[in-house]
């Protein structure tokens, strides 16, 4: 599966921990995504995919969740293409 990235970033404070987002694109999918990430510490991380611009096919966004979930590859590409964007906030 081809993702092309769009745009990312991440920012961490106190408290809200790690709070990063990826837009991207996937090759033969009519729709952009955005993944948000979420962790307190870095190491554990939470996630809620969504459309980027308005709703699109359902059963691809579910197929992406699946593959998201399955695929730690995946997962981690985009949780370090997030990280790499971070900014530290006071």
């Amino acid at each position: 599966m081809n993702i092309s990235i769009l745009d990312a970033s991440m920012t961490y404070s106190k408290e809200d921990g790690y709070v990063g987002k990826v837009q991207f694109g996937v090759e033969g999918h009519s729709n952009e995504y955005e993944i948000t990430l979420q962790s307190k510490k870095g190491n554990e991380w939470g996630y809620g995919l969504f459309f980027l611009h308005e709703s699109g096919k359902e059963e691809q966004l579910l197929e992406l969740e699946d593959l998201i979930e399955e695929d730690d590859e995946l997962f981690d590409f985009l949780v370090e293409t997030a990280e790499a964007k971070l900014e530290k906030q006071s």
